[in-house]
């Protein structure tokens, strides 16, 4: 299925071209799933973007977040389309009121982070093994600590700095512990200083020359496929 590129945006929403160096290979695994496994789940949805991502690649989904996803996600659904096969629900990711091997996909993005310690984080990756099918997909991009100049910034300048728990690529591997089997890359460093879309965007096409000549725990972007065996 070839997707508009200009449909990154409204996929990704913000710094596009950093996290949207997650779906060539999220497409590929996508479109490697067998035809009749077409059911997904969308956690942190809020405005509904990855909803709108695997609706275009034909999956029945489920646009969840923990307070609803909003109005704007279900006009967005409405403009291209998708509003028939994607339902909305409220859920909570470290208790996913769904029972065992209920779906082919799950995906978030930007989300763990804000459930603030680790075994948090730990209960909500095995609620997502739970709840897809044997040979099912885990689908996730999340915010990495990035630099020393990422951690002062953002104590002084980013309103949910002092609960949210950003993830390591090393240290928190152990997260996906349940999966059979883990594709994972890291990218972004200096994009999401950015203050407008226009200046991160410039910032990330400098990120794709400059990110692979630092360590992968100073990125700021760590996404991937978790395969359950």
């Amino acid at each position: 299925m070839v997707i508009p590129n200009d449909r990154l945006h409204h996929y990704f929403h913000w710094e596009v071209r950093s996290w949207s160096r997650a779906y060539p290979l999220w497409q590929r695994t996508l479109a490697a799933l067998n035809k009749e496994r077409r059911k997904a789940l969308a956690l942190g949805e809020r405005d509904g973007g990855l909803s709108l991502m695997l609706a275009d690649h034909g999956f029945t989904t489920v646009c969840s977040d923990l307070r609803g996803p909003t109005d704007r996600a279900k006009a967005l659904h409405r403009t291209f389309g998708r509003d028939e096969v994607i339902t909305y629900e409220h859920i909570d990711a470290t208790a996913i009121p769904k029972p065992d091997a209920s779906f082919d996909v799950v995906i978030f993005k930007s989300m763990i982070g804000a459930l603030s310690t680790k075994e948090k984080q730990a209960q909500a990756i095995r609620e997502m093994h739970r709840v897809l099918k044997h040979g099912g997909v885990l689908l996730f991009a999340e915010n990495l600590q990035g630099t020393r100049l990422h951690t002062w910034l953002r104590k002084r300048f980013v309103a949910w700095d002092h609960y949210w728990r950003y993830l390591d690529p090393v240290k928190d591997r152990d997260l996906f512990v349940p999966f059979a089997r883990l594709d994972d890359h890291t990218t972004g460093l200096l994009a999401n200083l950015g203050r407008s879309e226009g200046q991160r965007d410039v910032l990330a096409r400098f990120d794709a020359v400059v990110s692979p000549l630092v360590p992968p725990t100073q990125r700021t972007i760590w996404f991937g496929v978790a395969v359950k065996g």
